[in-house]
């Protein structure tokens, strides 16, 4: 499994936040933007990320960058809790 701490660290030295997220099989956050640029990284289960309309199924580990601006969902499409981490870019 990641290692949460190390991730948090190399998010700051490039300049974002790092928190975690859980949600449960089929929890759906829809059609958000932010003013600033954002990275996801699963943990474990399974999620789809629609970025711009373009969906994706981002493995563990796999870090996934949501440019500022860009409208963007968070699906659990797993029967299994989803967790994952999210930083946003510090101003």
């Amino acid at each position: 499994m990641l290692n949460q701490a190390a991730v948090e660290k190399e998010w700051a030295a490039r300049g974002f936040s790092c928190d975690l997220w859980v949600d449960p099989p089929g929890r759906c956050w829809e059609n958000f933007t932010h003013g600033v640029d954002e990275l996801v990284l699963l943990l474990e289960g399974r999620i789809e990320l629609e970025i711009d309309g373009v969906v994706q199924y981002p493995e563990p580990g796999v870090e996934v960058f949501i440019p500022a601006g860009a409208r963007h969902s968070v699906r659990n499409r797993g029967h299994t809790t989803a967790r994952w981490l999210y930083g946003y870019r510090r101003s």
